[in-house]
């Protein structure tokens, strides 16, 4: 039977099983914000390491390393395993490691433990879909992902903010430690409430090229770079960017605005994501070349800069539960070796939008953040309006059997 469909014999047909989905949820919930309570803590986690800011800033690029480089073969070298037993690997993991965070007084220990909380996520990353997706009968199966994947819009919209607040009047290593106490709750979370599934026999498994190759697994990978860059050159740089209009103290209320239309983007993905896949992803897609557009004219308005925030916060927002959905349907029962690919591309993306954005920053300005931002989503239009038979087919989703 196929695996995408097939659902455990503990869970109903009648409804989602929201124990295990919210488990997942905070599961991403806890990478996310793991992965951002840096950048909001520079100047105090450098003083209390004794290093500078520049320094403290490479905790955020070391985990994002860990992510990438750990995603893909540990998702191959566990697609064996019982899932349960790979998640609560990874959640222990992100409890020890920051665990030492918290205590550490040493910046290279410091960074040896944000490295291997990149490895936990980069092996959650690769399983939560999948994981997701089985717990369901295929009709369900994007409502159930959008349930599992809420943990990232509610992190970067209230844990990082409310993060930095806490940081700045409690101490940096305060935020971290309550990261590890979340992790003691959803380890124990997960060992009683999440039921178990067996992993892909060993018969039925597909190197990673041949997945990679499987139609429709391209396209989308190409789609989620290009959009992520997109998103990330803006994102990482918001700050100069919003002097442009003079907004630059509100910083805060930008994120908090993006953030709270994150979570209506997700809400409606989560409606319609399984009969309507294909036009939410060029919706979202024409959204953001909308916003550059938007930006590129009235970039200095500020009543421009919120609407387009909002529009693209929404749009944002159903990113991940989108194309994670996209490529599941893709590879079929080699749903978790195309996931580990999903976050090997958006960790990629991070790293391009971050540095494309300061090259444009440094040599043309901020002001050339919204025409690069109409480039990259052209490219991703056209590619998913053209990847209809196998990446984004039209209708109500019908997951193939591989």
């Amino acid at each position: 039977m196929h695996a995408n469909t097939v659902f455990s014999e503990t869970t109903t047909q009648r409804g989602l099983p929201l124990a295990s989905l919210l488990a997942f949820a905070m599961t991403g919930f806890i990478a996310i914000l793991t992965e951002t309570l840096p950048a909001g803590l520079l100047p105090e986690i450098g003083m209390g390491l004794d290093v500078s800011q520049v320094m403290a800033g490479q905790l955020v690029s070391i985990y994002a390393l860990g992510s990438l480089l750990a995603a893909i073969p540990l998702t191959v070298l566990t697609s064996g395993w019982r899932r349960k037993k790979v998640l609560l690997l990874a959640v222990g993991t992100f409890l020890i490691f920051n665990t030492i965070t918290t205590l550490s007084f040493s910046y290279w220990l410091t960074m040896a433990a944000r490295f291997m909380s990149g490895v936990a996520a980069g092996l959650a990353w690769g399983i939560l879909a999948g994981y997701a997706r089985r717990l369901v009968p295929a009709e369900m199966q994007g409502r159930a992902l959008a349930i599992a994947m809420v943990g990232i819009p509610v992190a970067l919209s209230l844990g990082t903010p409310a993060g930095a607040w806490l940081g700045s009047m409690m101490g940096w290593r305060v935020p971290f430690g309550i990261m590890a106490a979340l992790a003691v709750i959803l380890f124990i979370w997960t060992w009683v409430a999440v039921p178990d599934l067996p992993g892909q026999q060993a018969d039925r498994r597909l190197p990673v090229w041949q997945v990679f190759q499987m139609p429709g697994v391209r396209p989308v990978l190409a789609v989620i770079f290009l959009w992520m860059t997109a998103h990330n050159i803006l994102y990482t740089f918001i700050g100069p960017f919003l002097q442009l209009s003079g907004l630059t103290g509100n910083v805060g209320l930008i994120l908090l605005i993006f953030g709270i239309a994150a979570l209506i983007g997700i809400w409606i993905t989560g409606m319609l994501v399984d009969r309507h896949l294909r036009n939410l992803v060029l919706l979202s897609l024409v959204a953001l070349a909308a916003v550059s557009v938007a930006l590129a004219a009235g970039m200095r308005e500020q009543i421009v800069v919120f609407v387009a925030v909002i529009v693209w916060g929404w749009s944002f927002g159903g990113a991940s539960t989108q194309m994670q959905t996209a490529a599941a349907d893709a590879a079929g029962n080699h749903v978790d070796v195309v996931q580990a690919m999903v976050t090997t591309a958006w960790n990629l993306a991070i790293a391009s939008g971050g540095v494309i954005g300061g090259l444009l920053l440094n040599n043309a300005g901020a002001v050339s953040f919204p025409w690069a931002l109409l480039i990259f989503m052209a490219v991703a239009l056209i590619i998913a309006w053209c990847a209809k038979k196998h990446a984004f087919r039209p209708g109500a989703r019908e997951p193939l059997v591989k």
